[in-house]
């Protein structure tokens, strides 16, 4: 089956973490130029479009940022091609507007407490959507040239590329995977 697919733009350090099994969420408010006013879900079913530009060492944690040298050492603002690498079916939205619940999550990301914070006070009024992702390493992954539509703070984008390949493996098993999706939804008091 041949797809226009849609992506959901992350931090490429984040996307390395996800793909490492280190976290299975992510937090999502929406970009600046979101065509609403909030951050909503257009897929359940999305490729993980690595972006660079607005990572920085202070706002992940000391033990992650090796992680993130990484990522920033073989980029430079002129790339002109991205290699999508990664799969992502939602497995949960929780939706958070609290601090006290934000805190809990904690242990389970890659971002620094004042980085979460700050994710949370933007646009206070909306709340911040805590993602829970299983998430897919392709097998064969693909490097797509970069088109002005992939550009700018937006979150979901449509790859302007047919990707018939979906051959993939899971980062977590589904025993693995289901201990974290389970310790976050304890912590958060969700009933399952």
């Amino acid at each position: 089956m041949t797809i226009h697919p849609i992506a959901l733009k992350e931090w490429a350090v984040a996307v390395d973490a996800l793909k490492q099994g280190r976290q299975i969420l992510i937090m999502r408010k929406g970009g600046i130029r979101e065509e609403t006013k909030h951050f909503q879900i257009e897929s359940s079913r999305f490729f993980l479009f690595p972006t660079f530009e607005h990572q920085r060492k202070e706002l992940i944690k000391p033990e992650y940022q090796d992680m993130l040298d990484g990522t920033l050492s073989g980029w430079n603002p002129q790339q002109t091609t991205v290699t999508i690498d990664t799969f992502a079916e939602l497995a949960l939205d929780i939706e958070v507007s609290e601090q006290p619940e934000l805190d809990k999550l904690a242990p389970f990301h890659i971002w620094t407490d004042h980085f979460a914070e700050e994710r949370l006070k933007w646009k206070r009024k909306n709340p911040l959507h805590i993602m829970l992702l299983r998430v897919y390493s392709l097998n064969h992954p693909a490097t797509l040239p970069i088109v002005d539509s992939y550009n700018g703070c937006r979150s979901w984008i449509q790859l302007e590329a047919e990707l018939s390949d979906l051959d993939k493996r899971p980062v977590l098993d589904d025993a693995a995977f289901a201990r974290e999706a389970d310790k976050i939804k304890m912590i958060l008091g969700i009933k399952t």
